[in-house]
């Protein structure tokens, strides 16, 4: 016994020993560092500006952060402000990512699309000012599993705030969207290409983008994780949110499978949802499954004329309303929405906030 206690002993200073803990000060250290970084490493970065334009290939358990959580590394410019592949067991923590042409940040599994990386953790991580215009994200995910993006800020993307491409498993909490005016932002939030069992929740969406959320989208078919995948979502739930104005609060897209509950929205400028099914190809499912319950709507008439906007192929037929409150302030009696089908316990017509 005494021998055994010995050897997990040594294997566990051994592998203590190899991992390193170092602190960058200024843009030759940073080079340096990320030159030879090996599995474990733990790098704390000093205030100051740096450029942008970092790529890490296969180094697992990093931990890149801020030496001083109040005073963030500002990471400027380039095509990506950093880009990580197959790097499982990340932390990215306290730091600021801004003025990218590409994304800000992107994630991703190396091409190896059967191989998922997994237990990446962002938090407090703050980015702005990615594009500003066409598909260029704030966060750009794909191929990732047990993700969680926690407490981060974005403000001004071109693309999406955030974007899901064949993740699973993952959780998006107590993050900040905020759009900007210069900036296309197309979504806040955009899970697509076969992403499943995700839990978007008490974040909040200001003017966010066409769709502050977008629950399953358009992606082309050699790029869905699994590949074969019959819906672009699955098993989504999105839950205590704040979502105020843009032209919608979320678009359903090709989704099969969504609880949508106990979030606020406020004042969307055209619809308060979209019903869509943006992939055409055969054998995929219609839009479908999506239960919306114990949410408070409040609206104005004059901007919201059409409740839904439902296109075609999709089975709205499926989706199920319960218990939630509607009300537009413009004209009260006018709150009732109307839905592809009967809501259960509806309120409509008295302010829910």
């Amino acid at each position: 016994m005494k021998r055994v206690c010995l050897i997990l002993l040594g294997l566990c200073l051994g592998t203590w020993a190899r991992a390193e803990s170092l602190i960058i000060h200024d843009i030759a250290a940073l080079k340096a560092a990320v030159a030879g970084l090996k599995a474990g490493t733990v790098m704390k970065i000093a205030p100051g500006d740096y450029p942008g334009g970092w790529h890490i290939i296969g180094v697992e358990n990093l931990t890149i952060e801020a030496l001083d959580p109040q005073s963030p590394p500002h990471f400027k410019g380039a095509g990506n402000g950093w880009q990580f592949s197959k790097c499982a067991g990340l932390t990215l923590r306290n730091v600021h990512i801004s003025g990218q042409s590409g994304n800000g940040l992107n994630l991703d599994d190396g091409g190896d699309l059967a191989n998922p990386v997994k237990g990446i953790t962002l938090e407090h991580v703050h980015i702005s000012d990615i594009g500003p215009e066409g598909n260029h994200d704030g966060i750009k995910c794909s191929g990732l599993e047990n993700l969680t993006i926690l407490d981060c800020t974005l403000t001004g993307w071109g693309g999406q705030g955030i974007d899901f491409v064949g993740c699973h498993k993952s959780l998006i909490t107590g993050c900040q969207f905020v759009g900007k005016v210069g900036f296309s932002a197309s979504a806040g939030v955009q899970l697509k290409g076969g992403t499943s069992e995700i839990v978007v929740e008490k974040c909040r969406f200001t003017n966010a983008g066409q769709r502050p959320l977008n629950i399953g989208g358009s992606t082309g078919l050699a790029y869905f994780r699994p590949q074969g995948a019959k819906h672009e979502a699955h098993s989504i739930v999105v839950r205590e949110n704040i979502m105020e104005g843009s032209p919608c609060a979320a678009a359903f897209v090709g989704v099969d499978g969504c609880e949508f509950s106990g979030n606020t929205i406020l004042f969307p400028e055209k619809w308060l949802f979209r019903i869509l099914q943006e992939t055409q190809e055969p054998g995929f499912v219609p839009c479908r499954n999506v239960w919306v319950k114990n949410n408070r709507f409040v609206f104005r008439r004059v901007q919201v004329q059409v409740d839904v906007n439902i296109g075609s192929g999709v089975a709205a037929e499926t989706f199920r309303f319960e218990n939630n409150h509607w009300f537009a302030e413009d004209r009260p009696s006018a709150s009732k929405p109307k839905l592809p089908v009967a809501e259960v316990a509806g309120v409509h017509g008295t302010d829910p906030r």
